[in-house]
């Protein structure tokens, strides 16, 4: 025994040396990890690295390290807009919201009306992100995000046409990397919407793995506008999904560029490179359009032979020649961050709006069907997901106008919130039964219902993103540690590499022990983390507590995942996305507690809050359970993790019935809550607009509320008849209601089933001619 002591304190004091002493250190212990983790290291592709190296950093980066700052959230501003951009949102946006019909454009014109068209460009749509030193509106992300919003919840075909020139397209690359000559020519142009832009990277056998484009361009030297001998670029290409490309003057172009004479120096293989090329260049052709789920936004293929181009007309000039991933993940970040979310939360908007109103309209068993438990239930998910989704928005928004290019909480945006608004449509749809599923005039969500897989779909396919994107990502870039050891081990200087490693993997392992440490004790009692915001109520404090534990278990699993898988991890789908969905649900809380407290801590929104974030709170704790599940560790290790995370085993729940119930209330009439809930898309004012019936019909159905709860009472008596169409007579020759209460009953009646009917159609639907029969328009 005595043996046994000796020998165990000898290793422990060795160990304790060797970590210690710092020449032992980095020549025995770091020199063999450093051995080990240059064989555990995936091989990187020139693509995936100039990924990984693009956008910044942000909040992503605080719940990567276990111990987030929760006053430097709250310090940053709120994101606001000008009384310039208030001005075009409540003016130019608001009229051409007024101006689109989308079942004209859908179902008859099949593309926006020509003075609409007109009226986009006349008003500078197409120019949001353009400086105004270029004739742009010069906006800030957020006014971009709340412009691309409205009108969303008014014609998915208008928003997409507007957010395409302002998101991934010529204008954004310009203004980063073109030259002074590009952009003095091509901004002022496309700004007056004189040139109507497209980019074109997917293709037939490209699509996620956008990086492996087969378009190629080979340098050389040919004649251009009658001048010969002119050093450019002839390119073959196939392009297809290209938004506005039917319709597009000038043509973003993506292909891999080649060199085979050396004309620009000794690489063969330059790399992916982007150009600038006007559609009516010779050699173009623009194909037939796509049709993407009746989606009427102009969208379709082109391609190109033997097309040349001199090399003034690569977007940066020949500097640029090679640079072109890196170019457009930047963009990415940037646009991503924006046009999608924007556009989901404005349908999650509208279907909150609307159903509530109809859920409060819509009578069954003598009963609004929104006070039906399993209608609150799906009401309670639409407001509490929109809640959470709006704060996203506007926090990511806000993050761009900061400066910052987050590539990683884009990613997280723009899957979880377009995943989050497909519930939400399917929930309003189910809410609206036949009223949702008839389409014509009156039907204000199918068009949104049967287009919101294209949103799921385009920059980056959502399992994709989840599976793949945002923790493969995001363990690299934000992980406090990982690409400096990743940076260490590939330095060319191998004794300042060793000295960078062992830098990064002391701190790292005193990084991991730390946040075991952490997981248990708050997993013991979150009232032992004091790193809480200042001055927080006493309704939200322990949601950043309960935050503060699951970003030091996130930061932990991730560790012990990336040991014991390496590169492996990079193919465990299923295990990488779990350890995103944690990572992701912490940024949507971060964003909801932030809204909740710049909005001034508004009382009333507290169901709202609590739903939300309880709700992502407990799909947090589902992820580490799955995680831990199937992670490919021995019983006794997975067991040691659960300990460590859940000592006293999982204790989020879901949030209750009767907070559900709560929620659902809040929508179903109309007050201050639902107003900041759904504000900013666009609400019609004029009589034969199905919104704005619906308006009308919900003020009448709540004032008229109390006169049916006479009549009821009266049926109970039997001093009046059950059947309703005789009702109103007699009570009113009773004395139980007066004649301006009876007018009043019979104008919520005619408008109820105005708002209830369907339009119809002849029983040949290849005759021509509008709907008829009861129907609001």
């Amino acid at each position: 025994m005595l043996e046994f002591l000796v020998v165990l304190i000898l290793l422990i004091v060795a160990g304790v040396a060797l970590f210690a002493v710092p020449f032992l250190r980095i020549n025995i212990v770091s020199s063999l990890v450093l051995r080990i983790f240059r064989k555990l290291l995936p091989q990187i592709s020139q693509t995936e690295q100039e990924a990984l190296d693009a956008g910044t950093v942000w909040w992503e980066g605080a719940l990567f390290s276990g111990k987030p700052d929760w006053n430097q959230l709250l310090a940053y501003p709120k994101p606001e807009l000008t009384p310039e951009e208030k001005a075009f949102l409540n003016g130019p946006v608001e009229q051409l919201c007024a101006m689109l019909d989308e079942w004209h454009i859908t179902h008859e014109r099949h593309d926006l009306p020509p003075h609409v068209w007109q009226f986009i460009r006349e008003n500078r749509f197409f120019s949001l992100i353009i400086p105004k030193e270029y004739g742009g509106l010069g906006f800030s992300a957020l006014a971009h995000s709340e412009v691309v919003m409205k009108i969303s919840s008014r014609s998915n075909t208008a928003a997409v046409t507007v957010m395409v020139p302002n998101s991934l397209g010529p204008a954004e690359l310009l203004l980063h990397y073109g030259t002074e000559e590009q952009k003095d020519h091509y901004l002022p142009r496309l700004a007056n919407g004189s040139e109507i832009p497209c980019f074109a990277l997917t293709g037939p056998d490209a699509g996620s793995d956008a990086g492996s484009i087969p378009d190629t361009g080979i340098v050389c030297r040919g004649v251009f506008d009658g001048q010969p001998d002119v050093l450019g670029i002839r390119i073959n290409w196939e392009k297809r999904y290209i938004t506005l490309g039917p319709v597009a003057t000038l043509l973003g172009l993506a292909f891999r560029l080649y060199d085979p004479d050396g004309l620009l120096g000794n690489e063969k293989e330059i790399g992916i490179t982007l150009a600038l090329i006007p559609t009516s260049t010779l050699g173009i052709q623009i194909g037939r359009r796509h049709y993407p789920l009746n989606g009427v936004f102009q969208n379709g293929p082109n391609s190109g032979k033997d097309v040349f181009i001199p090399m003034d007309w690569v977007i940066g000039g020949q500097d640029k020649v090679g640079q072109g991933w890196r170019m457009l993940m930047n963009s990415l970040s940037v646009g991503r961050s924006i046009s999608l979310p924007a556009t989901s939360v404005g349908a999650a908007k509208l279907s909150a709006w609307s159903s509530g109103a109809y859920g409060r309209v819509r009578v069954q068993f003598k009963l609004p069907i929104g006070y039906f438990e399993g209608v609150e239930e799906a009401l309670a998910r639409i407001a509490g997901n929109t809640y959470m989704m709006d704060a996203a928005r506007i926090m990511t928004a806000g993050a761009v106008d900061l400066g910052e290019k987050p590539s990683v909480i884009s990613a997280i945006v723009k899957y979880h919130l377009t995943e989050r608004s497909r519930q939400i449509i399917n929930d309003a749809m189910d809410i609206h039964g036949g009223k949702g599923i008839c389409l014509g005039p009156s039907n204000y969500l199918a068009r949104t219902y049967q287009q919101t897989p294209v949103g799921i779909t385009v920059e980056g396919a959502n399992i994709l993103t989840r599976n793949m994107i945002i923790f493969g990502q995001g363990a690299i870039r934000a992980h406090p540690f990982t690409l400096r050891e990743i940076d260490a081990a590939w330095d060319q200087d191998k004794k300042r590499g060793l000295r960078a490693f062992d830098e990064a993997l002391t701190g790292h392992i005193v990084f991991t022990f730390r946040n075991a440490f952490h997981s248990l004790i708050y997993g013991f009692s979150t009232r032992l983390v004091k790193d809480i915001p200042q001055n927080v109520t006493h309704e939200t404090v322990n949601y950043y507590r309960q935050l503060t534990r699951f970003s030091a278990a996130f930061a932990l699993l991730t560790d012990i995942a990336m040991l014991k898988l390496g590169g492996a991890l990079k193919r465990r789908e299923r295990l990488s996305a779990r350890l995103g969905d944690i990572l992701s649900m912490m940024y949507l809380c971060s964003a909801t507690l932030k809204r909740f407290e710049d909005d001034g801590r508004p009382a009333a929104d507290l169901p709202l809050l609590h739903w939300s974030v309880q709700d992502a709170l407990y799909r947090t704790q589902q992820s580490f359970h799955e995680f831990l599940l199937n992670f490919p560790v021995s019983r006794i290790t997975r067991g040691l993790l659960r300990f460590i995370i859940f000592p006293r085993g999982m204790r989020c729940l879901p949030p209750a019935d009767s907070l559900s119930h709560e929620v659902a209330r809040l929508i179903l009439a109309p007050g201050e809550v639902r107003d900041r809930l759904t504000a900013g898309i666009y609400l019609p004012e004029q009589d034969n607009e199905p919104l704005a019936l619906l308006k009308k019909a919900l003020a009448c159905t709540i004032d008229c509320e109390p006169i049916e709860a006479r009549l009821r009472q009266a049926v109970k008596d039997k001093a009046i008849t059950p059947h309703e169409h005789e009702q109103i007579n007699q009570a009113l020759a009773q004395g139980i209601i007066t004649s301006k209460e009876a007018a009043s009953l019979e104008q919520m009646k005619t408008l109820r089933r105005r708002v209830i009917m369907v339009d119809d159609f002849p029983a040949d639907l290849r005759q021509t001619g509008n709907s008829h029969g009861e129907t609001p328009l």
